[in-house]
Parts: structure tokens; C-alpha cells; sequence
């Protein structure tokens, strides 16, 4: 099989609220398509960046009494943190805030400038004497004027679904202060599509789902308006070259936040250009439906006059329902990343998610009720049961694995050959049916298991229980390669059970025999009720909109000079194991390679962090301070971290190709 160069980007996170699990969606579907990518051999890099700029972000900012480049900041590291806790592995997770993205931003313009699709206009928009600032539709709230709903935003109705612009909006008023706005001219710049209208008509019908090119022929048939990428001071974002007060649109350099997500993976040139001006490699973007638009008109256009490769595909998922519903505040069904990971473990998550996404843009249901009863009869009761049954009862007899024949080969060889269906499922994302594929794998060794009653054989006739649980305990194995791209620290546990190193796919085709394996060790346990319940209702307190908690409201410490602060040698280490400390309700006892040497380091990260999550990060690490004696040890070193304490602790990790002992300048 030819190697594979492939470059696959999720939408950024707007770096200006929490992630929840309708992000999660995405992340997780495109995370389980690199790791397949991955363990196929393919060179299959996988990029985001947090969106940073705009008029939300710099009201937040305001409020928050903070810089916008510090709100951006505390909340790339919360990203990072709840993303990498579900187990979400970027290669490099950036931001648009960069000056990679500034220098191609200004260098698209510059091409749409040089290829006559720059047209200006003046415009009437709102503007609010008050906070003497140009509102955005967002910003502006009134009297719906199709159901006369109150306080409503300037775009659209949430109580009966209507759009409109915020001059049809009856008494408006500024959403940040409550006067009423006025009316004041400004010259906006604008990008021609209509120029770009018949390439984009053939484009798309080749490059996303066939109900996405549907749609989008429906607006294709029309001229396409002219797209304002222009916003007026005040504003965060990149000024605009040649224009006094002037700043490229948020939706101008979010998705250049994909390239230079890339560029600053791969600085050097010629190995930045393969991913994007080279036709040889693939790229493929993964977007929720509600931002097709920008994906499917916008940047291709913006791409294709700017000399970049296009996307191969834009593969668009549904929205997130739980309970049959949208997402609620008050009913405890809009639920932070970090919430869900306090109660429950994260790879339940990716199991059912993994069980309801197909290729389609349908959108998915989280059944609470559903997703507890699949967790315990699916991945508990068939699958873990298998290596939890046929491991332990194999240590009865020494614990080695012996040979295969007869019904006992036929079981196994029967689960590898759905290992090209499965394969196929993988490659084109129908994950769900991936899922039933190994599912009934499952059901047909516990049926065998269940049979041959191996239990009643081990007195008596030891080998001939040792064939039948060498034979269940290698389908397990064989379910464990399928299941790495959607449980990847599940199936390593798995392969360090079984004496083996993480699975490449193609392991998924070999047999195990006559050879010791490790003792059992619990790979997963139920989920119940009560778990999802509290989430439930920790999510309620959550529901009323509050800035969130910064770490710069403390007051600010003593100054300190440059010499001061070059004493502490800051340095990346690799967390090796992590175990909660009993006695404590805060701290985790951890084992830091440092490069140079090991080191055991306690730290107050236990309501922030579960340990197995935490098995391979990579931290920093104050190296050089005075060890600290304890009741249960001696700590040699500190780990850094932001946030107010608690469950609101968030780990700092240099970027991705740091290695332990690496100092921090």
C-alpha cells in the first residue's frame, strides 16, 4: 500500500468560552480518522489553532479587566487541556494571534488586491454613542419583528427561529450598554465571489457531501454577493495594510489559521509547501454544518486566487442533541468538556460517540440513559469481559497462552477476517458500523466462551482450557487493534496485558501462541447513573453566563528583576506513571523524566486531572527547587500550571517537539 501524505484540520475553537461536548463531536470524529491514518502507516498530520480575534473577544476582554491577548491566552490553555484530556492528540494545536497567520493573511489580501477582487463601499451601520464602537448584529438586541419576542439578538430569533437584519429589529438597543444606536457611515473592503461563482459550482459538487452540494448548488445559482472582510476600530484582529483603522474580518484569518497551524509544525519551506501547494498530498477539512458557507465559498475562492491547494474533501457532521433535545443550560444538558471529565472516564465518551457518527451530516443524539446501558453491556459486558474472564482464568494454569486448532483457530481467524470491512468503515468514516462489526465479534466469543465452559476444564483438562481461552483471549486482542483509533490508552493497557507494543492495524491480522502473558489489571469499569446525575447537575450550577475565572484578577505580585527570575531552571518533563495520593483530596503523586534523570514530584492537580490521562504529557517543570518534605514523601521539583485551584487547574505543556530536559528561555 502506498504511503499517504495527509493533512486534516478541525474548525478552531473561538477562544472565548469552554469547550463542550457538541465541539466534541468533531474533534473526536476527525481524531479517530488520523489515528486509523496513523496505525495504517500513512504520514497523516492532524492541526487546529484556537480563533482569536474578533469583537466578542475584545468585549470579554474588557470585562474581564484583562488584555485580549491574556483572555486568548488562559483560554488556549483550557482548550488544550480539555481537548488533550479526552485524548485528542494534534500535532500542533496553535493560534491564530501569531505572526505566521498576520504575514498570510496580509499576503492573501495582497493577491486579491493584485487580482482586481478588491471593491469598496460605504456602509450604514449601527454604532453606539456610548462605547463609541460599530456593533455587529450580535451586539444589538431588540423586539423580534416577526413574534415580537423580547431581547433578541440583531441576526436572528431564538424563539421562533427567524432571520433578519438589525435594522428590522423594533426599538434596538446596544447589547453592552443599553442606548439606543445611531446610524454612522464607514468604508468597508470587500472580496468579489461572483468572478469565482462557476469554479466554485463544479468544486463543490467533486468535494463534500452530496446533501451539502445540494444545498450549496442552491445559492450557487444566484450571483454571489460581494463578502465584507473589513471591521472598523475598535477591534483585536490584524490591521488591514494601506487602511487607517481598518482590521481583516475574524472570518478572513481564522481558516489562513489552518496554514499557519502548518507552518509553524513545519517552518521549513519545501516540507510546509508539500502539505499545501503540492496536489500530491491530501487535506481534508472537518466542519460542523452551520459554518459550511465560509468553508465551501468563501476559502476556496480564497485559496484558489491565492495559489494554495484546494481542500480534497470538506466532510461536515450534524449538530449534538442530548436527550432528543438541544443542548440546555438550565436542564444540564449544555456540558463543559471539563465537567464531564470530573464524573466520568473519557473514553466512554469516545466509545458512543464512535458508535453513532457515519459519514452523513445528520445529526447525533447523546441518550443518557442509552449511553450508560452501551458503555455496560457493549464495551464492559462483551468486550472488556472477554480479557477480564479469559486473563484471570488463565493465570489459574500459569498464565501462558498455548495453540490454536479446530474451533478454537476458527473463532480467530473468523475476527480477522472482518478486518477489511472494518478497515473500509474506518477509511470512510462510518464509525457506527465499524462499531457493530466488532460488537458482533464480541458476541460471537462470548457465545464460544460461554459454550466450551473453559472453567470446568481447568482441573481436569488444562490445555484443552488453555486452547479455548488462548482462542477468546486473542479475539480479544484482535478487537483491541480494531478499537485503537477510538480507544487508543484502552488498547495500549491492552497490549501491555498481553506482553506486546501499541498496535500498528496490521496487527489486527496476526495470531499470539505459547507465549506468557502480564496478570489482569482492570481496563475499565461501569459507569452508573449517579455519575451522569451529578454531571447533570454540576452543569446546572454552571448554566448562568459568568466571566471566567482568570488568574490575573489576583492582585499583581512584587515586582522581580530579570536576574531573579533566570534562578528557577524551567525545564520540559515527560510524565512517566500517576497516582492519586489516598490521604489527600488534592494531590497526585507523579513520576517526571527530566531528561537528565527522574524525578517523583507531588502536585495539587487531583479535582483537575485523572491519572491515566496524564501518562505520557509532557510539562514544566521548576527543576531547581529546594526538595520538599511531606508525610507520604519528598517532592524534587514543582509543576506549573494557570488557574484559581481545584477542578480549575490547568496544566502548562510546551509545543509539540519539546523533550524531556529541554530548558525553558
Amino acid at each position: 500500500m502506498p504511503k499517504r501524505k495527509i493533512l486534516v484540520t478541525a474548525a478552531l475553537p473561538y477562544a472565548n468560552g469552554d469547550i463542550h461536548l457538541g465541539h466534541l463531536v468533531e474533534y473526536l470524529q476527525a481524531d479517530f480518522w488520523v489515528r486509523f491514518q496513523k496505525m495504517r502507516g500513512h504520514d497523516c498530520r492532524y492541526v487546529c489553532a484556537d480563533d482569536t480575534h474578533g469583537t466578542p473577544v475584545m468585549i470579554n476582554a474588557r470585562k474581564c479587566g484583562l488584555t485580549p491577548e491574556q483572555l486568548i491566552a488562559e483560554y488556549q490553555a483550557k482548550h488544550t487541556a480539555d481537548l488533550s484530556g479526552f485524548e485528542i492528540n494534534f500535532d500542533n494545536f496553535y493560534t491564530t494571534h501569531s505572526e505566521e497567520n498576520r504575514k498570510l493573511a496580509e499576503e492573501f489580501f495582497g493577491k486579491m488586491k493584485a487580482g482586481g477582487y478588491i471593491t469598496e463601499k460605504s456602509l450604514a451601520q449601527n454604532y453606539c454613542p456610548q462605547d463609541k464602537m460599530f456593533l455587529p448584529d450580535r451586539f444589538v438586541k431588540g423586539e423580534c419583528p416577526r413574534c415580537h419576542a423580547l431581547e433578541q439578538y440583531g441576526d436572528s430569533c431564538e424563539q421562533c427561529g427567524a432571520t433578519y437584519t438589525s435594522d428590522e429589529l423594533v426599538n434596538p438597543h446596544c447589547s453592552l450598554c443599553s442606548s439606543t444606536p445611531e446610524k454612522k457611515e464607514s468604508l468597508h473592503i470587500f472580496f468579489q465571489l461572483e468572478p469565482f461563482r462557476e469554479f466554485l459550482a463544479a468544486w463543490v459538487k467533486e468535494h463534500t457531501q452530496k446533501e451539502i452540494a445540494n444545498k450549496l448548488e442552491e445559492w450557487l445559482k444566484d450571483r454571489l454577493h460581494d463578502w465584507d472582510i473589513s471591521r472598523d476600530a475598535p477591534y483585536f484582529g490584524f490591521p488591514i495594510p494601506g487602511y487607517e483603522n481598518k482590521f481583516f474580518y475574524v472570518w478572513l484569518d481564522a481558516p489562513i489559521g489552518y496554514i499557519s497551524s502548518t507552518l509553524n509544525l513545519f517552518p521549513e519551506q519545501k516540507e510546509f509547501e508539500s502539505y499545501w501547494k503540492s496536489e500530491e498530498s491530501e487535506l481534508y477539512h472537518f466542519i460542523g454544518k452551520d459554518i459550511v458557507y465560509f468553508h465551501t465559498l468563501f476559502w476556496p475562492a480564497m485559496l484558489k486566487n491565492a495559489g494554495y491547494r484546494l481542500p480534497t474533501r470538506v466532510l461536515v457532521h450534524g449538530f449534538l442533541t442530548v436527550n432528543g433535545e438541544k443542548m440546555s443550560k438550565s436542564r444540564g444538558t449544555f456540558i463543559r468538556a471539563r465537567t464531564f471529565l470530573k464524573y466520568i472516564h473519557p473514553r466512554f465518551l469516545r466509545y458512543y460517540y464512535a458508535c453513532k457518527l457515519d459519514a452523513s451530516a445528520n445529526d447525533l443524539d447523546l441518550s443518557m440513559h442509552d449511553f450508560v446501558r452501551r458503555i455496560n453491556s457493549d464495551l464492559i459486558g462483551k468486550i472488556t469481559n472477554l480479557a477480564s474472564r479469559g486473563i484471570q482464568m488463565l493465570s489459574k494454569i500459569g498464565s501462558r497462552l498455548g495453540t490454536l486448532q479446530g474451533e478454537a483457530l476458527k473463532l480467530v481467524e473468523t475476527a480477522i477476517s472482518k478486518s477489511a470491512i472494518i478497515e473500509d468503515h474506518f477509511e470512510n468514516r462510518n464509525f457506527s458500523k465499524a462499531m457493530l462489526e466488532i460488537r458482533e465479534i464480541a458476541d460471537e466469543a462470548n457465545r464460544f466462551f460461554d459454550q466450551k465452559a473453559p472453567w470446568k476444564l481447568i482441573g481436569s483438562k488444562p490445555e484443552e482450557a488453555r486452547e479455548i481461552l488462548t482462542a477468546v483471549i486473542n479475539v480479544f486482542r484482535i478487537i483491541a487493534v480494531y478499537l485503537r483509533p477510538v480507544l487508543p490508552s484502552y488498547s495500549d493497557q491492552a497490549a501491555d496485558l498481553l506482553a506486546e507494543q501499541p498496535y500498528s492495524w496490521n496487527a489486527c491480522r496476526e495470531i499470539i501462541r505459547n507465549k506468557k502473558i502480564n496478570n489482569y489489571r482492570y481496563l475499565a469499569e461501569r459507569i452508573t447513573e449517579k455519575d451522569v446525575n451529578s454531571m447533570i447537575e454540576e452543569s446546572k450550577k454552571e448554566a448562568a453566563p459568568a466571566a471566567p475565572a482568570m488568574a490575573s484578577y489576583e492582585p499583581q505580585a512584587a515586582e522581580i528583576t530579570a536576574d531573579d527570575f533566570f534562578k528557577i531552571d524551567l525545564r520540559v518533563g515527560k510524565i512517566i506513571s500517576a497516582e492519586p495520593v489516598p490521604e489527600t483530596d488534592k494531590i497526585m503523586r507523579l513520576t517526571v523524566d527530566l531528561g537528565f534523570e527522574t524525578r517523583e514530584i507531588f502536585a495539587g492537580i487531583k479535582q483537575a486531572y485523572r491519572a491515566e490521562t496524564l501518562i505520557g504529557r509532557l510539562i514544566i517543570v521548576a527543576a531547581n527547587l529546594k526538595p520538599k518534605k511531606m508525610k507520604f514523601g519528598t517532592s524534587f521539583g514543582m509543576v506549573c500550571a494557570a488557574g484559581q485551584g481545584g477542578s480549575a487547574i490547568y496544566l502548562l505543556s510546551p509545543d509539540s517537539g519539546a523533550k524531556p530536559g529541554d530548558r525553558i528561555h
